[in-house]
């Protein structure tokens, strides 16, 4: 009965999937990336000269007038009467900036600058969404490790608990060993159970950032293709911190910050220039005069106009307003500056706290290692003397808790090795170097 309550889990697995295939379907798939490429597009299209203001604009206007006049008691006027008069008059204008102060020069720069920081704002989301993918693959690697670990203390806590049950059957007697696997069995059959949840958690959160089905009761569950133990390339301190300021993607874009404010000063000062702007058109008119109570013949009348400005403007005084602006934007320059500077620090503080994380991590790594190999050796032994009569179940029992913590311990261990490993790998800009190519 209790193997029917409590069997073996064994998770039906789909296709497989590897770390790096998680990546690209999550890249793919994403709505913040899918947000950020359309911003991309947005500044793209607006990178222009003609967004920048340096084509003319031509406009064309039509107006058609219709006017009643009645003159019927005007003695002064040559067109007695009631007069109707229609007047069609199509307009085309055009207006072109010869000289702003080089500001056209200057937007078409900023609008440069607006799409460089639009790709840095990308690549930032891109880095967020490698990093978040591979550290839930590996997590859920590490749910899945685990659960193995307990479904294979159970299987051994079942097997010794069915082992007394026929013993004791034949015997017609009971044991202290019999009641204490069962205990056992109990507590491996809910840790198991407990673990089989994180596990699948796990993998909804991998799913999640996928984006890549509908969330429903009964997921399918991938097999987790890379294994948790691979070559972890050699950190060196003083060239990862020294790449930090040409590879950091928050610190490049906070260098494309300052460059725009920089830009934006050069802005302000063009409006200390004057101004040099020519204006043109054309206007043909059509006029029609008729004499509603037929005193005159009607009368038709055409008349072109063309017209040119040239339009010098120069501010002489405005209350000191564009200089308070240049001097404002100067002081933006230096506050950026300033962010970016303590922006170094951070991340220089962090890559250097990182580092320290990961190299500790990786000794509690290999000392775990060589615990789980002695604890195996002695749990293998343990259970070869319980065979033989010369250990306790008690004892056998505490020799398996060891194990069974050791090996827990182990991939908590090797995840935030991983964990931190990937944390320096984007901080010094290398963890999009494999997808972005691709």
């Amino acid at each position: 009965m209790l193997n029917g309550l409590f069997c073996f889990t064994q998770l039906p697995f789909s296709d497989s999937l590897s770390a790096k295939e998680a990546v690209l379907v999550a890249l793919e798939n994403n709505f913040d990336i899918q947000v950020s490429n359309a911003q991309i597009d947005i500044s793209n299209k607006n990178n222009s000269w003609s967004e920048a203001g340096l084509f003319p604009t031509v406009s064309l206007n039509v107006g058609y007038n219709n006017t009643i006049q009645d003159n019927s008691n005007n003695p002064f006027t040559f067109t007695p009467g009631v007069i109707l008069s229609r007047n069609l008059a199509p307009n085309l204008s055009l207006n072109l900036n010869l000289f702003s102060g080089f500001a056209v020069k200057i937007s078409k720069q900023r609008l440069e600058k607006l799409e460089e920081q639009s790709k840095g704002n990308a690549m930032l989301v891109i880095e967020s969404t490698i990093l978040d993918v591979l550290k839930a693959y590996y997590s859920a690697r590490v749910q899945y490790e685990r659960l193995s670990i307990l479904n294979e203390l159970k299987t051994d806590a079942l097997n010794r608990y069915q082992y007394y049950i026929s013993k004791n059957k034949y015997a017609n007697s009971s044991s202290l060993e019999e009641l204490q696997f069962k205990n056992q069995y109990f507590a491996d059959s809910t840790n198991a159970l407990v673990q089989e949840y994180s596990f699948k958690n796990a993998i909804r959160n991998l799913f999640l950032l996928m984006n890549n089905s509908e969330i429903e009761e009964n997921i399918e569950i991938p097999l987790l293709s890379d294994r948790l133990e691979f070559d972890f390339p050699i950190i060196d301190f003083n060239e990862t911190m020294n790449s930090l300021k040409s590879n950091n993607q928050q610190l490049k874009n906070q260098v494309l910050g300052i460059e725009l404010q920089q830009i934006n000063t050069s802005f302000q000062k063009s409006f200390l220039y004057p101004t040099l702007s020519l204006q043109g058109g054309f206007t043909p008119s059509k006029s029609w005069f008729e004499d509603l109570n037929g005193t005159f013949d009607p009368v038709q009348t055409e008349v072109l106009n063309y017209n040119g400005t040239l339009n010098l403007r120069y501010t002489i005084f405005n209350n000191w307003k564009n200089k308070r602006a240049v001097d404002v934007s100067k002081i933006q320059e230096s506050i950026a500056q300033m962010n970016y500077n303590k922006m170094e620090k951070t991340v220089s503080s962090s890559m250097a706290s990182l580092i320290d994380s990961y190299k500790g991590n990786a000794k509690l790594v290999e000392l775990s290692s060589a615990n789980i190999e002695y604890a195996t050796q002695t749990f293998d032994l343990a259970k070869k003397r319980y065979e033989l009569g010369t250990l306790n179940s008690i004892d056998l029992i505490v020799f398996e808790s060891t194990y069974q913590n050791q090996m827990l311990q182990y991939y908590e261990f090797l995840f935030n090795k991983i964990s931190t490993f990937l944390d320096i790998y984007k901080l010094s800009g290398k963890l999009t170097l494999d997808y972005i190519n691709d």
